[in-house]
């Protein structure tokens, strides 16, 4: 299993996503639900790879939406483990956007997602049976 620090670092995760106009608003810009639904996603992943349990998310912190994503950009999702409780974690998401045809690359969106470990009764259990 390894220390608390080794499974934070291997529990990071990444996605990577084109944005399409299926995906934006009438701004042509992607919908801010959209990316909110990406970054559950991603920081669900991540709670999971580092708890090897059941996880549900129970909160968000806050989300700072720091510049629009237009259509036709990539995405990198990152997910990192920020704390851990006896039953939860809180997962630190950040989006960085860049353009298909250069190297610009800049952090546009990021937030806090909180999920608890649950039992087979979906009752709260120990995130980590070694921190019991």
């Amino acid at each position: 299993m390894g220390t608390l620090e080794e499974r934070i670092i291997k529990s990071e995760t990444r996605i990577f996503k084109a944005v399409f106009p299926s995906t934006t608003n009438h701004y042509d810009t992607l919908f801010g639900g959209t990316a909110l639904h990406l970054m559950d996603e991603v920081a669900f992943i991540c709670a999971t790879r580092f708890s090897r349990k059941k996880v549900v998310t129970i909160s968000t912190g806050q989300i700072d939406f720091k510049k629009a994503i237009p259509a036709g950009t990539l995405i990198e999702l990152v997910a990192k483990v920020d704390s851990v409780g006896r039953t939860s974690c809180k997962i630190h998401v950040d989006i960085f956007m860049e353009q298909m045809y250069s190297e610009l690359r800049e952090t546009v969106v990021s937030g806090t997602f909180s999920f608890v470990a649950v039992d087979e009764n979906k009752k709260p259990t120990p995130i980590l049976d070694d921190l019991e």
